[in-house]
Order: structure tokens, then sequence, then C-alpha cells
């Protein structure tokens, strides 16, 4: 089968909707299957067979970066698509009518149009940005076959807002990079909890600095560590909340971690911490901490990593009520039976997530749609 993945954004950055289709993409290419990337634009030069249709600029939303394309070239989109001939085209929504809806109105009639929505808005003016862009994009939203969204939090949304229906079929993750993992020896003197994420107010680190904060006045985080992985413009601010209050040695600040480190930063942690506050629609970040082997994770309660813990109240957190926050970190890492229990929970939960099976049911979907629209293939293009 020839499909071709079409991403408004470019394939740089480790964002949520990059590693979805890189992930889907070196599946179905292992299955035999033949994977194309329509892409803004891009600097890789790492993958077979990218299509580079316009140029980007940098934007803001939903309290990330983001790259919108500028308007895309009719006369080029439409010789792509007759020289390729893809059996399915795969948008990531939503999308600009700049690029992905110019390619959404010129696939041919035989071709499968899926669509995968992403997103869950953090605010007003975010709600208000999609509903907009939903109106725009409207009479090409008809042309798509089938859409999924990956939780039912992005699904409410685009229904609610946006008008879309779609299925939950959640986002694919290759659980076997994870499994590697190795503890960090230059830490294993101490108990660990680990940070790993963009230093923003979102994603709630400031908060857990506090917390921590609040069990070392207490006396109890002797023999304890934060370690904190992630740069970004709270940085400066949590080195001078902690040296305010005597807590540098009791913070590591590691900076920018590469995607290979990921792995080992987890499997060393004792209690991975992930307190975002809002914004999530899955939540990549809490399944690959538990696949690397971490002792147990404890997330924000957000729509997003509540779907991917499985509602488990224990194991969720209002980041804001910094006392209850730090009650909710030392007896988890106290609790030796509890914390046993949870993160078997844990891992038989996320094994839904794994590539081979959200791989599995999104071929099935394409040959659903294809078999429709009654295409004839050979029954081996889609083993």
């Amino acid at each position: 089968m020839k499909i071709c993945f079409v991403l408004d954004d470019g394939l740089d950055r480790p964002d949520g909707v990059q590693q979805y289709i890189l992930a889907l993409g070196k599946w179905f290419t292992k299955k035999g299957h033949e994977v194309h990337y329509m892409v803004g634009e891009t600097q890789r030069k790492d993958l077979a067979n990218i299509h580079v249709m316009t140029r980007n600029i940098q934007v803001r939303f939903n309290k990330n970066r983001l790259a919108m394309p500028l308007f895309a070239s009719k006369k080029d989109i439409a010789e792509l698509l007759v020289k390729e001939q893809f059996d399915v085209v795969h948008m990531q929504m939503p999308y600009s009518p700049q690029f992905v809806a110019r390619v959404i109105a010129r696939v041919p009639a035989r071709t499968a149009v899926i669509g995968t929505f992403h997103i869950l808005p953090t605010g007003g003016l975010q709600k208000i940005g999609a509903k907009a862009l939903s109106l725009l994009t409207r009479s090409t939203t008809r042309r798509i076959d089938r859409v999924f969204s990956v939780s039912p939090a992005a699904q409410y949304f685009a229904e609610k807002s946006m008008k879309i229906k779609s299925e939950v079929l959640p986002n694919a993750i290759d659980l076997s990079l994870f499994s590697t993992g190795k503890k960090l020896k230059r830490y294993s003197k101490k108990t660990n909890i680990v940070f790993l994420g963009r230093l923003v107010e979102r994603k709630g680190v400031m908060e857990l600095v506090k917390a921590v904060n609040n069990i070392i006045k207490t006396d109890r985080f002797q023999g304890r560590q934060l370690i904190i992985g992630g740069s970004g413009p709270l940085e400066s601010k949590i080195r001078r909340y902690c040296l305010k209050h005597g807590i540098n040695d009791s913070v590591i600040m590691l900076g920018h971690i590469a995607e290979k480190d990921k792995k080992d930063l987890f499997a060393t942690a004792d209690l991975v911490v992930l307190p975002s506050k809002y914004g999530e629609s899955f939540g990549i970040v809490v399944v690959e901490a538990i696949a690397s082997g971490a002792r147990l994770v404890l997330g924000g309660d957000n729509p997003g990593y509540r779907y991917v813990l499985n509602g488990i109240a224990d194991v969720l957190i209002n980041p804001r009520d910094v006392m209850a926050f730090s009650d909710r970190i030392d007896h988890l890492l106290t609790d030796e039976a509890l914390a046993k229990k949870l993160q078997k929970e844990q891992r038989a939960f996320i094994r839904r997530f794994d590539v081979e099976i959200v791989g599995t049911s999104l071929l099935k979907s394409y040959k659903s749609v294809l078999a429709k629209k009654r295409i004839s293939f050979d029954n081996n293009t889609y083993e």
C-alpha cells in the first residue's frame, strides 16, 4: 500500500504529532508499505520520500510553538498526487486552508482520505481560533472518509467545537524503544523524583519545585533529590527560587535532554512527576515514562493524562494544590506495596498504545475505506 502522511508543520521537532507520524511511518515501512511525508517545511534528510510543499512561519497556538505554512502551490500538489497515485493520504487535524486543505481538494476519488485530530485547546482564544479554522476548512473536511481522535478529550473537542465526528484511536508509540532504559549510576545513591518536559508554566514544573520544598521543610526529603530535565523560559525562575529557599543541593537541573537519553532518565526515577495543568490531549511523555521502567508515574489531572493513566486517582494530582501535591509525592515514595500495585496497572494499561496495536487497527481502517470505494487490490497488499 502507498501511504502519505500530510502535515502543515515540519518533522524537525519531537512534538506529539510528529512522533505519531514517525512511529507509524516506521512501522508501516517495516510491514512492507511505501510511506511518504508531505509537509510544509522540514530540514530532515534522514527519511525517504519527504515532499516539502511550501515554507513555514513560526507562530504560537495553544501555548505551543507551531509552524504555519504559507500558501502551497496548487499545481505542485496536483502534480505530486498524479505522479505518486497514493492509496491513502492521512491528514493531521486541525489543518490550514493554505496547504492541507488544498491537498484534500485535489486528492483523486479512488484515494482513501483519513484524518487524525490531535489537539485540545487551552483557553477561549484558542477555541475561537479553532472554530474559525473549522469554518475555513469545512468544505474539504467533508471529503475525509474517516476521522480519528487521539483521545476522548480530543474527540469531544472535535465534535463540540469543530462539528467533526471521529472515533478514538490513540497515539501510536513504539514501546520497544523505551523498554531498554538503563538506570543512570551517578544518581543511584538517592531516591529520584524526575521531571522531563518544557520549562513552561503550563507543565506545572514550578508547582513541583514548591511541593518538593514543602517536603524539605518537614525533614522528609533526606536521601531524595529532584532531577529536572528540559529547558524553557522558567529555567532562571526555578534557579532563583531554589537559591532563595536554600534547596539547590536537592534540585538537579540537567537542561535539554536528547530523545535518545529520555529512557535512561525515566528508568532512573523512583517517581516520575509530570504535573501538566491543562492543554494535554493525550500524554505521550507519560506513556514513555511508564514504558522506560520508572517505578511509578504521577501526572497532572488534565484530560489527556487522565486518559493514559486510566483515571486512577492515586496517580493524578492537581498541581495547584501544593500541599496535597507534596503529600502525594511523599506517600507514593514511601508506600512500596501501593507503588508496586500501581506500577503493574500502569504497565498493563499502556500496552494498548503500542504502535503494533494502533498500526494494525489503522491498516484495517485503510483497507475498509478502500473496500467501500470498491477498489480492487491484491490481498497481499494488506499483509
